[in-house]
């Protein structure tokens, strides 16, 4: 079986094709989306998702949320003094996915697509396919976020559509997308996007904003950083979803047995994040006028991803195009049906969906500028952004020196004529026999397969060598390949669910006083003394009670 996976910076969640249907998965509290956050005991025991979530507060020295932004980068994660690859992370929530799918659907997953960002560079795309393998998934697929809305919006193919844009703002990265539908499917026109924009921005903008007016006292700056960063993120996402249902809200948190808190207005948070809205015009620009279109050519605007549910971001979104928002795909849930459809899709070799390379892909060159002199460090672009994909592009070079041993460019990704501007994804180096200048070639061909991934390979006509490949060394720390896993454990997923409650009503807890922090104390110990005593009905019974009150409090917070 294979199941369509969104690995997503805040959020996750995971849909299989069933019946004619993309069907999202429950995890094991029964919910749809599955925080990105995992958390790591001293014994190696495992905690993906809410639990871990919940447990960031209380204990940020071995939980990790928003990791997603680093994979590939080579930067690595220490939870608990044990250092961790970020596609280690990754893995483990995947790992997770994998598990609800084989609960509820009593089959064991043996394949994934799952969809990356379009501005994933090709190091993080391989890095996530790296993440499904450590998984445990024997084939891993990537697809485009936008290719995957497309897809979910598209089908059943509706016809006599206009091209739409898909306007995607997650957790941490932003996506823009026009598609149509085409021949035999659906085809991506242009992608443009942000990986350093998202949800987490406006929340970590809020935090900032927020600190001093909560904590005139300086309490805060007493506690060390991560808890205080915790504190403070909490607080802050709280709020932002709170002013997507009023124009006020409360930022607050608790030390102890104080309250310390102050209210938000809405025109306050639109003009703290006012330049974050503005960052979503250009790769809009850029998309479009990639595409041949302008704004009127559109026949709808979907959006998805969680951070799009705020109002200020709604408005942009109407007055940047003139219409309102497509209501038809649910913003959290589009991405992973997607990929569960491009995932049916390719069980039966059929392709839906025609994606395209985000980036211009090239080498490092060194550039005469007519006065004799030689420019070093020019981008010269193998594969152009936004080219169909599948693609394969060969560009000639030649040597510069005499008796030149090899040829080594460097290879990067990007739109900048400096390759300073640009990412730099790796070095090709080329033997070459020592000849004088320029009497040696080489062809450079790059290949950018639909699952989004890179291939080099190299011909040198005059020494008769032919298609010698060439791996991209990965800017990953040693870990990535899986060694950091050893010796985790995942608790049983009975236990898991009661872990899950525990980290829930600890953190709830903790954040208000008097005789709601007394009263649900008193819920803790039942339900810690009823999971002691074994007694399946006395759990049951104290585990509805303790997720009742918690559900109550947290819709009505402290005052």
């Amino acid at each position: 079986m294979n199941i369509g996976i969104d690995l997503g910076t805040t959020a996750s969640s995971v849909a299989l094709w069933r019946e004619g249907w993309a069907e999202l998965v429950p995890n094991a509290l029964g919910e749809l989306r599955t925080p990105t956050a995992v958390s790591i005991e001293a014994d190696g025991a495992v905690h993906v998702g809410a639990a871990a979530l919940d447990l960031m507060a209380a204990a940020p020295d071995r939980t990790a949320a928003g990791f997603k932004r680093l994979i590939g980068s080579g930067a690595g994660v220490v939870l608990g003094g044990r250092r961790f690859a970020a596609e280690e992370l990754a893995a483990l929530v995947l790992r997770g996915l994998r598990d609800d799918v084989r609960v509820h659907a009593g089959v064991e997953p043996t394949g994934a697509v799952i969809a990356v960002p379009a501005c994933f560079d090709a190091r993080q795309r391989a890095a996530t396919r790296r993440a499904g393998e450590l998984a445990g998934f024997s084939s891993v697929r990537l697809i485009g976020e936008p290719a995957a809305t497309a897809l979910a919006y598209a089908w059943p193919d509706k016809g006599g559509r206009a091209p739409f844009l898909v306007f995607d703002l997650g957790g941490g990265t932003f996506d823009v997308a026009v598609a149509e539908l085409g021949d035999g499917g659906i085809r991506l026109r242009a992608a443009a996007g942000d990986g350093r924009l998202g949800g987490n921005d406006f929340d970590a903008r809020l935090a900032a904003m927020m600190a001093d007016r909560i904590d005139l006292e300086g309490h805060l700056d007493e506690l060390d950083e991560c808890r205080r960063t915790a504190l403070l993120s909490r607080a802050a996402t709280r709020a932002r979803l709170a002013l997507s249902q009023a124009a006020s809200a409360e930022f607050a948190v608790t030390l102890d047995d104080a309250r310390l808190k102050v209210t938000l207005s809405e025109d306050e948070f639109e003009g703290a994040t006012a330049d974050l809205v503005q960052r979503l015009r250009e790769p809009v620009e850029r998309a479009l006028r990639d595409a041949g279109l302008d704004r009127a050519g559109l026949g709808a605007i979907v959006v998805v991803g969680g951070a799009t549910r705020m109002p200020v971001v709604r408005r942009a979104i109407t007055r940047l195009f003139g219409q309102f928002p497509d209501s038809g795909c649910d913003p959290e849930s589009s991405v992973a049906r997607g990929a569960a459809i491009h995932a049916a899709l390719l069980a039966r070799d059929e392709v839906r969906i025609f994606d395209v390379c985000p980036h211009a892909l090239g080498v490092e060159t060194a550039e005469a500028d007519g006065y004799g002199n030689v420019q070093p460090g020019v981008f010269s672009p193998i594969i152009g952004r936004n080219a169909p994909v599948p693609t394969s592009r060969v560009k000639t070079y030649r040597t510069t020196g005499d008796g030149q041993p090899w040829i080594e460019m460097d290879i990067y990704q990007g739109e900048a004529r400096d390759v300073v501007g640009n990412v730099r994804l790796g070095t090709l180096t080329v033997p070459v026999p020592p000849r004088p200048a320029g009497e040696v070639t080489v062809d450079v061909r790059f290949s950018f397969d639909d699952g989004g991934l890179l291939a080099i390979d190299y011909t040198i006509p005059s020494a008769g060598v032919t298609r010698q490949p060439v791996e991209l060394a990965p800017a990953q720390d040693e870990g990535a390949r899986g060694d950091g896993l050893a010796g985790l454990t995942f608790p049983a997923r009975e236990a898991a669910g009661h872990v899950a409650l525990m980290a829930r009503a600890e953190r709830v807890h903790g954040e208000f006083v008097g005789n709601e922090r007394s009263f649900l104390g008193t819920l803790i110990g039942r339900f810690l003394g009823a999971l002691s005593a074994r007694d399946p009905r006395e759990i049951a019974s104290a585990q509805v009670a303790l997720s009742i009150s918690l559900d109550a409090l947290e819709a009505c917070p402290a005052g």
